[in-house]
């Protein structure tokens, strides 16, 4: 029978990943402490910093990007619509 895959809960890896950044054991005595493997403690602990760094970056930027990518998919949408309806125009004027 193979084994289940246990899921962690966000706040569980959020609690190793602080504790590895304080530096509060080494990585083996935290997921010892936390039932995990070590390697995952490594791992959210690298997240969790990457993560910080996103979040307090400049968040004008990336709403400025998504606002340039939703603006470019609505002129796709009505190009597409535009032309569309042409064909259809085209097509009703042949009846």
């Amino acid at each position: 029978m193979a084994k289940k895959r246990r899921t962690f809960t966000p706040a569980l890896r959020a609690k190793v990943a602080l504790a590895a950044i304080r530096g509060e054991g080494t990585a083996s005595e935290l997921a010892g402490r936390f039932g995990v493997h070590p390697s995952q403690v490594a791992a959210w602990k690298k997240a969790a910093i990457e993560g910080v760094t996103e979040s307090l970056s400049d968040g004008r930027k990336a709403k400025v990007k998504r606002d340039q990518d939703h603006e470019a998919q609505l002129y796709q949408q009505i190009g597409q619509l535009q032309f569309e309806l042409d064909w259809l125009k085209k097509k009703s004027g042949e009846l």
